[in-house]
Parts: C-alpha cells; sequence; structure tokens
C-alpha cells in the first residue's frame, strides 16, 4: 500500500464537516482534532516553523536543500469535508485494479456506480480506486490532497539529498463553506508561488478562478384555511417557484460550461408560511458577476412591492 493512500485512509477516520451559517472559524470544532493531528505529523517527520493556530490553520516549512536561492514554493489543501452528507464513521472499500465495470460499493444495499451514469470512471480502467459505501461522504475532497502534500513532506524530509528550495506547506478549515481563505496568513506563509492541491484530473492544473457568492432566500406567506383564502393566503412555496422562474433559466450549471457563470439553487425548503431558497451564484467575468447580484436583487425587490415590504428577505454574501 502506497504512502499516500496510508495517510488518506488515516485522515478519512476523522469526521471533518464543516457547518453552514456559524460566524466563528473553524465552523465545527471537530476540526481542530486533524489540525493538531497532522501537526503532531508534521513535527515528528522534523519540519520546521510548524504551528497551528487558533483557527486551525496548519503550517510548516521544508527548508531548502541546496544554497542556490529560487522561489519558495506553497502546497496548500483543505481539511474540512462537506455540510451536504454525513463524514463521519467512513466505511472506505479498495477496489484492486479497476476492471472497467460498474462498482457495487453496498453489498447490503447494492449501491452502485454504473459506468452508464459516470463514464469518467472508464479513464481509471486498471488503477486501484477507492471509494465509500455509500453512506457517508469518502472525504477525498480534499483529504486525498491533505494526505498528498504529507506523503511529500514525509519523503522530502527523510531524503535531504534531493534538491529543493524552500517549501511551505498550508491546511485550512472551512473551504467548503467559503470561509477556507479568510484567514490564512498570507504574509506568513511567505510563498513566491502555491498551488492548492485538490480535486481534478491527474497532471490537470487550474490556473483562474471564478468570482462567487452565496444568496440565501427567505420567503413570509401566510396560511389561511383554504375554504375562506381567496384574496388572503400568501402561499410562501408558489411565491418561491415565481422567484426561481424569474432568474434566466439557462444560468445554471445544466446548461453552462467553460466560462458561464450561473446561479445554482442548491436547497428548497418550505410551507405556505415560510419558504427558503440557497442559491450559489458564479462568473468568472467581475462585470456579469456583479451583474448577476444585482438581477437577484432586483427579483426580491420586485416581489416585495408585489406581495408586500418584508415578504423577501435576500442575504447575499461574496465567497471569493
Amino acid at each position: 500500500m502506497s504512502e499516500v493512500l496510508n495517510h488518506f485512509l488515516k485522515y478519512i477516520s476523522y469526521d471533518t464537516q464543516s457547518k453552514e451559517d456559524v460566524e466563528v472559524i473553524p465552523s465545527t470544532e471537530k476540526q481542530r482534532v486533524l489540525a493538531e493531528v497532522l501537526a503532531e505529523e508534521l513535527r515528528a517527520m522534523h519540519a520546521q516553523d510548524v504551528r497551528v493556530d487558533q483557527n486551525s490553520y496548519v503550517y510548516a516549512t521544508i527548508p531548502a536543500t541546496m544554497d542556490k536561492k529560487v522561489p519558495v514554493l506553497g502546497f496548500i489543501a483543505h481539511m474540512d469535508t462537506a455540510p451536504a452528507y454525513s463524514g463521519a464513521g467512513v466505511h472506505p472499500q479498495i477496489v484492486k485494479q479497476y476492471d472497467g465495470g460498474d462498482i457495487v460499493m453496498n453489498q447490503k444495499t447494492g449501491l452502485t456506480m454504473k459506468t452508464a451514469d459516470f463514464p469518467d470512471l472508464l479513464n481509471y480502467r486498471g488503477q486501484d480506486i477507492v471509494t465509500t459505501d455509500g453512506t457517508t461522504l469518502l472525504g477525498a475532497d480534499d483529504k486525498a490532497g491533505v494526505a498528498e502534500i504529507m506523503a511529500m513532506a514525509e519523503y522530502l524530509l527523510a531524503h535531504p539529498e534531493i534538491p529543493h528550495g524552500t517549501i511551505r506547506i498550508g491546511f485550512t478549515p472551512d473551504e467548503e463553506v467559503g470561509h477556507g481563505a479568510d484567514l490564512f496568513d498570507v504574509a506568513g506563509f511567505a510563498a513566491d508561488a502555491a498551488y492548492t492541491v485538490d480535486g481534478g484530473a491527474l497532471g490537470e492544473l487550474e490556473y483562474e478562478n471564478f468570482n462567487a457568492a452565496s444568496a440565501k432566500v427567505n420567503i413570509h406567506g401566510s396560511s389561511i384555511h383554504p375554504g375562506s383564502s381567496k384574496g388572503k393566503m400568501r402561499n410562501a412555496i408558489l411565491m418561491a417557484m415565481e422567484f426561481h422562474n424569474m432568474l434566466p433559466v439557462f444560468e445554471n450549471p445544466m446548461y453552462t460550461e467553460g466560462y458561464e457563470g450561473f446561479f445554482h439553487l442548491d436547497t428548497m425548503t418550505g410551507s405556505v408560511e415560510e419558504a427558503h431558497l440557497d442559491y450559489i451564484i458564479r462568473d468568472f467575468d467581475e462585470k456579469k458577476f456583479a451583474e448577476k447580484k444585482e438581477f437577484i436583487t432586483r427579483v426580491a425587490a420586485y416581489l416585495n412591492e408585489r406581495y408586500g415590504k418584508g415578504t423577501v428577505e435576500l442575504e447575499l454574501k461574496e465567497s471569493y
């Protein structure tokens, strides 16, 4: 078993799920546990300047092994997993030398990852694949990145004969909820160039990033008995549907690609009295990004004019 896989299987045993709508970083105390584990491992490897700050950002240095001055290189990954699904009690399975067929993830439930649904699986024919059993997230986003960086650090620190410049390491909390970069110590990290090691195909290098925001929409209705509701009932669910239908139909990720931005309705819940919609907004173009935020604000204002002040509450928050 490779050292990367050893590290990975250890790290996914820690539940580090982050939490939305929490004002402190980290948003969950359990992220602190893995941060301390990583710091202790780095100290045992004899990395330098190892520290965990009060917000559970982990920093370390692999010292240069050459006299020639070269740019300081940084590698960054995030420790948290997404709030949408549990990351506790992960049961991984290793599919050895994947043969290109469907993968049964859970024998008990029959849950199967089918190549008809996920044709990209065929790109990994002949390789070992790690999956969850379908009852939790696996945590590869981004504990795979953490494991790769830690395996690199372990190897380079054990082999000082390999020439390289100074390398910085940074592990962040709360990336999944849009706050991973908020309190990152850029000055203290002091890298001339840095790379985030996260999801993507082997050898893929992403050098651009979109602008991102979240939009939380709360709609207040009023429930009246259907037998006497004419002119009185305001159905929050129907108003939520109206809100969404006013957004550009083809500016959602079902239809966009490349540099095209979108409004993505991530969750929607509601009753006659209350409805809630959560969106993420993305665009590479700064002007179009601003236009999207302005557009969704106008939609909220229009519905407030139509149904009464305070009917629609919109909270816009820039993520990065």
